[in-house]
């Protein structure tokens, strides 16, 4: 489970950063269709880089529930539940960024627009793309609050983690709901308001690598 984390964390820092943090210039389209066009593999990899993370977090949801269903089952399916809707909803997403690299190529149907409509229409497919993984993440942040509720509870993990979690299901939530709704003011909080999420899953990823749980006290609560 840590491991299939830090595959997560990796690939996610890999996109955002090193991808499309490179890529994309804000406010720029014809800057970022220029990126985009001399770079296409590079937006590729960022995007395979991206499922690679979401079929790793297919993985670590169930890892997550065997772990954490002995505290309480029901709660412990929910946060699967959730985090199956926001699997969904990031990967189908992802088919957005597919977008600007049909509009760099030279296909006869393409010279029905001009190249700044073009442009256009590859950065608002961009735009349309971080809307979409700020949906996903609302689902993400309430799984977030219910595993940090059943680690607090647990015994087996640190109630520190549960409550990092619990943070990081808030940040995530408030990012995501501001972004809806006022996005001059999300511009304000991010990246700021991420930065505590991040803290909780680089935590839970390295506890779960270099520690794990404590399998006496997890027995008991199989057993019970």
């Amino acid at each position: 489970g840590g491991l299939l984390y830090l595959v997560i964390i990796v690939m996610g820092l890999f996109g955002e950063m090193f991808v499309r943090g490179k890529l994309v210039v804000s406010g720029d389209a014809a800057a970022t269709a220029d990126n985009i066009a001399a770079h296409p593999f590079l937006w590729r990899l960022g995007i395979a880089g991206d499922l690679v993370m979401h079929i790793c977090d297919i993985g670590l949801v169930l890892v997550f529930y065997l772990l954490l269903r002995p505290v309480n089952k029901n709660l412990a399916l929910l946060a699967v539940l959730f985090n199956v809707v926001q699997t969904a909803v990031l990967v189908t997403n992802k088919l957005s960024l597919l977008t600007p690299l049909f509009l760099s190529g030279n296909a006869e149907y393409l010279r029905a627009f001009d190249p700044a409509q073009l442009q256009a229409m590859g950065y608002l497919a961009i735009k349309s793309h971080g809307y979409g993984f700020g949906f996903g993440l609302i689902f993400f942040g309430i799984e977030c609050l219910i595993l940090g509720y059943l680690i607090f509870r647990s015994g087996y993990l640190p109630r520190m983690l549960g409550i990092l979690m619990q943070v990081a299901g808030l940040c995530y939530l408030v990012n995501s709901f501001a972004l809806i709704l006022d996005p001059p003011f999300a511009d304000m909080l991010f990246p700021a308001i991420l930065l505590p999420a991040f803290v909780a899953e680089l935590s839970m990823c390295v506890w779960m690598i270099v520690k794990g749980v404590d399998m006496g006290k997890w027995e008991m609560h199989v057993a019970g």
